[in-house]
């Protein structure tokens, strides 16, 4: 195997039986992955997972399926520890979980802010070191963060303020993990036309968000789809190892930093 293909990988993704995580599964077993591991939350997801599973096993990979609740660091270990007893150490590996919730922040409780660190800040992190003790050497790591990052706005205060930590665990990791050759990203898409988008949004910021993009009369929804991420994914886990250290959104001009 060579050190910056897909071809004969084993790949784990949090979060991969639906929506930007089930298209990443789907590619990336298109492209020659040996395995692909494809985690999912709950029971809503778990037909889900199960046709994604189905089409990594058309495009001639091995599927996984695994579900948890990864906010703990216990359940991060066993995410790993269950991969590794499945199809082996993984040589990539992609966090795409994430919990969107946009309110003013006078209208936040504490309950809530603790439910959004644990999904978005503390799963980054345990996935990240669980990544760096198990990950091959030459491994690739991803974690999916948001454009709001690069944003002056209201509402999303609990959104992008607990994701904004993984910028700084994604270039720590990056530093400790690169001496064996892994490289570590954050991806921020813009607004995505998934299912994820639209429960947090009203009609008018649906309207807005669906023009705010430079290239929004380009994209077929005027937001960010899913398969013009992909490729980026795909690009920054193989031939574009070089790059790491750092957080890129990917919008069409909706934020920039």
């Amino acid at each position: 195997m060579t050190k910056h293909t897909i071809k004969d990988k084993v790949v784990l993704i949090a979060g991969g039986a639906k929506n930007l995580g089930g298209l990443i599964a789907r590619d990336l077993a298109a492209q020659g992955a040996k395995a692909v591991a494809i985690h999912y939350n709950s029971a809503a997801s778990a037909a889900e997972a199960k046709e994604t599973a189905a089409a990594i096993e058309r495009a001639g990979a091995r599927a996984v399926i695994l579900q948890g609740d990864l906010t703990s660091a216990a359940a991060v270990e066993k995410l790993f520890a269950d991969v590794i007893a499945a199809v082996g150490r993984p040589d990539i590996a992609i966090n795409t979980v994430g919990k969107v919730l946009k309110k003013p922040m006078t209208e936040i409780s504490e309950a809530e802010y603790d439910e959004m660190t644990a999904v978005n800040s503390k799963t980054a992190f345990f996935f990240l070191k669980e990544a760096g003790k198990h990950l091959n050497d030459d491994g690739k790591v991803c974690t999916l963060v948001t454009s709001l990052l690069g944003a002056f706005t209201p509402f999303y205060a609990a959104y992008a303020g607990t994701k904004a930590p993984v910028e700084h665990y994604t270039r720590a990791a990056a530093k400790e993990f690169g001496a064996r050759g892994i490289s570590v990203t954050a991806v921020g898409p813009g607004p995505m036309d998934t299912s994820f988008f639209y429960p947090a949004e009203g009609a008018d910021a649906v309207a807005y968000h669906k023009t705010a993009a430079a290239l929004s009369g380009y994209s077929k929804t005027g937001l960010t789809d899913i398969e013009d991420v992909v490729p980026f994914i795909r690009h920054l886990v193989s031939d574009g190892w070089w790059i790491t250290g750092q957080t890129i959104l990917i919008n069409g001009g909706y934020t920039t930093k």
